[in-house]
């Protein structure tokens, strides 16, 4: 027995589970529809409002059906009553005798009453319907059940047996043995004891009507409801039908079908409003195509002379190549020129290969070469390749790699690429500090962070540092010399590879530059390994008060510097 009472109970706990979970998702449906679905929302709004006001005019139009039977109902009974009286005034005249005479007397005027009122049941006296009369000889002074009376005494409530025995012609509505009564009563005047005369009508066939009106009502309602919906739901569909075509349409266009347009039908609104959505669409798609036109202009332009000017640069640079190797024959001055334009030809070569790169990342023809290698080889090789300009400066370069391998498919040059231009502008601006290489792999990407204590970056120039040639201050004498590509074409190297470059800095405190790959080509990119801010980025400072005549002053020293990434 406790076996199956346990199992019943845990069968009612699942069941009860299941019932709260499909209840949850409901609601989840009812809130996400609510949310996406203009005509929902308005035929459901509708159909609430709606609800409210026939409800209330249904209660109103019911209370007034319900008081106006009522009305009739009582002023026919107290017509029926004074007849009544009348005949039980004429049949009770004289000395009522002692109480068992009297109770005769009673039950033969009850029998007249009946009779009576059968005979005139067709004429406007007996408008109130059937009723039950009752006699009653009763004393305000004596208890209720030494009276004597003729008819179903017991069904006159006590309430109205007071007022009645105190000379007060009253009515009560009353439900006895399950039927509801109009109870009227009133003194009956005769020249020996007090009679009260009680005429019970039952209201069954007024409860009937107000059944059958409750019942039209909620039908009649109902019907209305769905009506309401329908209707609501017919003209919001409409409305919202051309705005969900509109809607698509954008969302085409925005993919990139330039060619949409909406079907323009009559002269209303929706039609002004799809005329408008043409005539915008073909604006833009002018403006999109001069643009593209433009942009394929420049970048042709770029690649043209960037191919153009190879030629006599190569020229110029085996010139410059032969007086630099015959600098020791020339004065001081002489060599030192010939210097400056060894160092400027090899900017210049730079810039003219950033140019050719940046363009062909515009055209969209550079390739991914991807392969799954380790990327810790990269990492130093990189590090290799700007340790002389990092003696340069003072400052070291710290790696912090895994142990164990960090295989990645990845594209080796490009990602050397973005590592040589990271490290290289942290050396630039790390004013001698450290700087610091980071790597870290999860099972889904590889982060690479180049950490230096420099500078720094001010507000808003995170963002910044990835435009081309963008310079925060031109007055700041630069180390390296870079071209103002080298972070544009990093930027791009990384969405390349389906992954992110991000950048962080401060003030005084340094930046960081996080690189983020995932560890297989179109996969896509979660969380980065490694956080950015770095996790060595402590809070600012608060400036220090120095005392000064008395007076506590702050003072707070700003470092100047520019940028070229």
């Amino acid at each position: 027995m406790r076996q199956r009472l346990a199992s019943f109970g845990w069968s009612a706990i699942a069941l009860a589970r299941r019932a709260a979970t499909y209840g949850r998702r409901k609601v989840v449906a009812f809130g996400e529809l609510w949310r996406h679905s203009v005509q929902f929302r308005v035929t459901v709004s509708t159909l609430a409002l709606s609800s409210a006001v026939v409800f209330v005019l249904g209660m109103v139009l019911q209370n007034q059906i319900t008081e106006r039977l009522m009305d009739t109902k009582e002023r026919a009974a107290i017509a029926q009553l004074q007849v009544v009286v009348q005949t039980a005034e004429s049949e009770l005249v004289g000395d009522a005798g002692q109480d068992e005479a009297l109770r005769n007397r009673l039950n033969n005027a009850i029998k007249k009453i009946t009779s009576s009122s059968t005979a005139t049941q067709d004429t406007a006296s007996s408008a109130a319907g059937a009723f039950e009369p009752v006699l009653a000889a009763g004393d305000p002074d004596e208890a209720s059940e030494h009276a004597v009376y003729a008819g179903p005494y017991d069904k006159v409530p006590g309430g109205l047996r007071n007022f009645v025995e105190n000379n007060s012609q009253a009515k009560q509505i009353h439900t006895a043995e399950g039927i509801t009564y109009l109870v009227v009563g009133t003194p009956v005047t005769t020249t020996t004891r007090p009679l009260q005369l009680y005429l019970l009508f039952p209201l069954t066939t007024e409860q009937n009507t107000v059944a059958t009106v409750q019942n039209t009502l909620l039908v009649g309602c109902l019907v209305l409801l769905l009506l309401l919906a329908g209707i609501t739901n017919m003209v919001t569909r409409q409305v919202v039908r051309p705005v969900r075509r509109a809607a698509e349409a954008a969302e085409r266009f925005a993919e990139g079908e330039l060619d949409r347009r909406l079907d323009v039908v009559g002269e209303d609104d929706l039609a002004k409003l799809a005329l408008s959505y043409n005539e915008m669409a073909a604006s833009i798609q002018r403006q999109i195509r001069q643009l593209e036109e433009f942009g394929q202009l420049q970048r042709r332009f770029t690649s043209d002379v960037s191919h153009e000017l190879r030629t006599p640069l190569t020229t110029v640079r085996m010139a410059a190549d032969v007086l630099h190797a015959s600098r020791e024959q020339f004065p001081a001055g002489l060599a030192r020129s010939t210097e400056l334009l060894v160092d400027e030809l090899d900017r210049f070569e730079t810039l003219l290969g950033d140019l050719l790169e940046i363009s062909k990342l515009d055209a969209g023809v550079e390739e991914l070469s991807a392969e799954l290698i380790d990327v810790r080889p990269i990492a130093r090789r990189a590090v290799e390749q700007v340790k002389v300009i990092a003696g340069t400066a003072g400052s070291d370069i710290e790696l912090d790699l895994p142990d164990e391998e960090v295989t990645a498919e990845v594209d080796a040059r490009r990602v050397e690429r973005i590592l040589r231009n990271l490290l290289a502008n942290a050396v630039d601006h790390g004013e001698g500090e450290p700087v610091r290489l980071r790597l870290v792999a999860t099972d889904d990407a590889v982060a690479l962070t180049v950490r230096d204590y420099g500078v720094g970056l001010r507000a808003g120039e995170a963002e910044l540092v990835f435009n081309r040639f963008w310079r925060a201050d031109p007055s700041r004498n630069r180390r390296t010399g870079g071209t103002g590509l080298g972070l544009a074409i990093s930027q791009e190297d990384a969405r390349l590879h389906g992954g992110t470059l991000d950048a962080w800095g401060e003030l005084d405190r340094g930046s960081c530059f996080r690189l983020t790959l995932p560890r297989r080509v179109g996969e896509p990119l979660g969380e980065s390994p490694l956080p950015l801010p770095p996790e060595d980025a402590a809070p600012a400072r608060a400036p220090q008060p120095v005392q000064r005549n008395g007076h506590a002053e702050f003072t707070v020293t700003v470092v100047e510097h520019e940028e070229v990434r």
